[in-house]
């Protein structure tokens, strides 16, 4: 007969450390987020006749 109490504690320890995993993943890519500079935003017009368009609605 299996020791299902075994099977449990290492089925939790497993999703603990899993847990753990995805925990520092995410605050390592928080911190990269963090650290890194803005990125530089350039707008974009459309052709005037697509803004004629939009106008006409």
């Amino acid at each position: 007969m299996p020791d299902y109490k075994e099977l449990y504690f290492k089925m939790f320890r497993a999703s603990e450390q899993a847990v753990n995993v995805l925990i520092a993943v995410q605050r390592e890519c928080e911190e990269l987020y963090i650290s890194s500079s803005e990125p530089d935003c350039k707008v974009i017009r459309l052709s005037a006749e697509t803004d004629k368009g939009a106008d006409e609605e």
